[in-house]
């Protein structure tokens, strides 16, 4: 079974160009390309996709408001995927329900990984999207972040494994470096899901970064 992807970009170039790429590749099918967030919102409601590519800037409806409507009204998975790394763009696309944030200067292999990822269940946020988080934090030493969130509501044990998280560390990583089992880890981002009603590590990660839930 192909995954069902809808491309929505204003840019006709960049539209047909990651429709030509990612038809090269035989597990996915590109249902549509649309040029707007409402379009992309109206097509996914009537069809069923997969994952839904979108761009962040677009005329009528940017790709942050068309993540919301998706997760609200549909079972598409939004993939945003810009040029802009803009924090206030990062952290509301999360908030909104985005399951992954790219730039579109991947290669090809990296964004077909992405998708595949997030259509299985996972969360993609690039590398370079976390850095500029924990720059703008004034965090200029790789790996080391002051959290601005109230540490008191979690043991010393839950703040290491969501500073992991926040270093796009998986729990394989998470656990050698913690010295404790992947599966206590995976008790741990439970127990963190719980306590902060958040729904993905993803959403951890930007949490422990800017402090903001919602």
């Amino acid at each position: 079974m192909k995954i069902k992807v809808l491309i929505a970009d204003d840019n006709s170039f960049i539209r047909e160009g990651m429709r030509i790429i990612l038809n090269s590749f035989e597990e996915f099918e590109v249902l549509a390309t649309v040029e707007d967030g409402r379009e992309a919102v109206e097509f996914c409601q009537a069809n069923e996709v997969d994952v839904a590519l979108l761009d962040v800037r677009m005329p009528n409806m940017n790709g942050v408001e068309a993540t919301r409507l998706l997760t609200e009204t549909t079972k598409t998975k939004p993939l945003i995927l810009t040029t802009f790394d803009d924090d206030e763009y990062i952290t509301d696309a999360i908030r909104f329900g985005a399951k992954g944030y790219l730039l579109k200067n991947n290669d090809p292999e990296r964004i077909r990984d992405a998708i595949r990822s997030i259509h299985h269940g996972h969360n993609v946020l690039q590398n370079v999207i976390l850095d500029k988080l924990k720059l703008n934090l004034g965090d200029h030493t790789p790996g080391v972040v002051e959290p601005p969130i109230d540490v008191s509501l979690f043991t010393e044990r839950e703040l290491e494994v969501m500073s992991g998280i926040a270093k796009g560390l998986s729990n394989k990583e998470i656990s050698r470096e913690l010295f404790i089992s992947e599966g206590t880890v995976a008790n741990y981002i439970t127990s963190l899901l719980n306590k902060t009603g958040l729904e993905h590590r993803t959403q951890i990660a930007i949490y422990y970064l800017t402090g903001r839930i919602r």
